[in-house]
C-alpha cells in the first residue's frame, strides 16, 4: 500500500482559506451577473455601477461584498411600486442572491476542492 503524505494542519487551513476566498469571489460575481440582468435600466448607469468588493477575512470566514454605487441605487432596489421594463425589477440584488444561492454554494465548494487538490 502506498503511503499517503500528511500535510501540516496550517498548510491544510491555508489551502482551505484560499479555496474559500476564490469561491466567494466567483459566487459574488455570479450573483452580480444575475443582478445586472434585473437592475432597472434607463441609461445603464446603475447596471454599470455594480461591483464585487475585494474579499476580506472575518472571524467567521471570508466576506465579499456586492454593491451598486449610484445615489439612487438603494431607492431603486427598495421601491416596490415603481414600474420597470420587462425583466427589470426592484429587489434586483436580493432576488439574485436568493435565486443563485445553490450555484454560489457549488462554486465555493468546487473552489475549495480544487485548492485542496
Amino acid at each position: 500500500m502506498d503511503a499517503v503524505p500528511i500535510l501540516p494542519l496550517a498548510q491544510i487551513t491555508a489551502k482551505l482559506r484560499t479555496g474559500e476566498t476564490r469561491g466567494a469571489v466567483l459566487a459574488a460575481e455570479q450573483v452580480l451577473t444575475t443582478a445586472r440582468q434585473r437592475v432597472p435600466h434607463e441609461e445603464g448607469t446603475l447596471e454599470r455601477s455594480g461591483a464585487v468588493s475585494a474579499p476580506h477575512e472575518t472571524g467567521d470566514g471570508v466576506v465579499v461584498g456586492i454593491s451598486f454605487n449610484t445615489p439612487y441605487a438603494v431607492r431603486q432596489h427598495e421601491e416596490l411600486d415603481w414600474r420597470h421594463d420587462d425583466g427589470r425589477q426592484a429587489k434586483y440584488l436580493e432576488t439574485a442572491k436568493a435565486d443563485d444561492a445553490d450555484t454560489a454554494k457549488a462554486l465555493i465548494a468546487q473552489a475549495i476542492r480544487a485548492a485542496l487538490g
